[in-house]
């Protein structure tokens, strides 16, 4: 999955492009899905750095093969991101979780 598959992914399922960051806490990576979005005018990022951190993110769940949870959770969910309260979606990467390291991506 490319960036730009999982913006259209958080336009098809919420109508807006959310930001997306990994953290990791108490040994478990989680992806969450923040409640500012690209067409708010308060939103830091233009399209195009939008676009690229999209990538990023998704550069690192390609790697590590979990893709896949993502787009099922955010299919299946019936949470929305809102003020204050991002949707978690945690990773299973077996094994491999403590391979890993993630700072604010």
């Amino acid at each position: 999955m490319t960036g730009e598959e999982l913006r259209e992914l958080l336009l098809k399922k919420w109508g807006r492009s959310y930001d997306v960051r990994l953290r990791q806490t108490k040994g478990t990576i989680y992806v969450q899905v923040m409640w500012k979005y690209l067409e708010q005018q308060s939103f830091p990022l233009t399209e195009t750095e939008y676009l690229e951190h999209l990538q990023g993110v998704m550069t690192y769940l390609n790697a590590w093969g979990g893709e896949s949870q993502v787009q099922e959770y955010i299919e299946k969910t019936s949470e929305r991101p809102r003020l204050g309260k991002a949707v978690s979606i945690p990773l299973d990467l077996g094994e491999r979780t403590s391979e890993w390291i993630v700072g604010d991506i």
